[in-house]
């Protein structure tokens, strides 16, 4: 099993935001491009006068073909978060207010069911099918699906946060 990852993408954003707003996007992307959304951990720190502090972590997976997988990882770090009423068009609503930051990072995992895993000569058939096989499709194909699907991603939470304009460069990079 060979992993290929993306350097680290991060957001980092202060001021008022709706964290279940930014939270039902994300799910929201992935479920419209076939990711499964699992949540990893989360803490929740002690309160201070400033406010609290929160931690999680959030993994998404999309199985491409038998043999490739893609994985989403998302590392989430809030800092003097504190509840804000307002009242938007008649209705109250309950916004965060703090600093945030997001570590996104991609992985494309080959043979995640370990089809080439058990002797010395099948681990090095896999490795060749790997390397003189598939080695074009994966760098050229699957690697740069994964990597502009993980900046579209990006884009969506910089949107979300209103951090760049509403047109970005990898929209329609994949057809859709």
């Amino acid at each position: 099993m060979a992993k290929h990852s993306t350097g680290p993408i991060v957001i980092r954003y202060s001021g008022l935001f709706d964290m279940d707003g930014v939270y039902a996007a994300m799910i929201d992307w992935c479920k419209n491009y076939g990711f499964i959304w699992q949540e990893g951990t989360y803490k929740h720190k002690v309160p201070t006068p400033k406010g609290a502090e929160q931690e999680f972590e959030w993994n998404a997976e999309r199985e491409v073909t038998d043999y490739i997988k893609n994985t989403i990882f998302i590392k989430g770090h809030l800092w003097d978060a504190t509840e804000v009423d307002i009242e938007a068009n008649g209705k109250k609503k309950t916004l965060t207010n703090g600093r945030m930051e997001m570590v996104i990072t991609g992985t494309l995992i080959t043979d995640w069911q370990g089809v080439w895993k058990g002797g010395k000569f099948v681990q090095w058939l896999g490795k060749a099918y790997e390397e003189y096989i598939l080695k074009k499709d994966i760098e050229s194909i699957y690697w740069d699906e994964m990597y502009y699907r993980l900046w579209n991603f990006h884009a969506v939470l910089k949107k979300y946060f209103d951090l760049q304009a509403k047109w970005h460069e990898y929209k329609h990079y994949l057809g859709e």
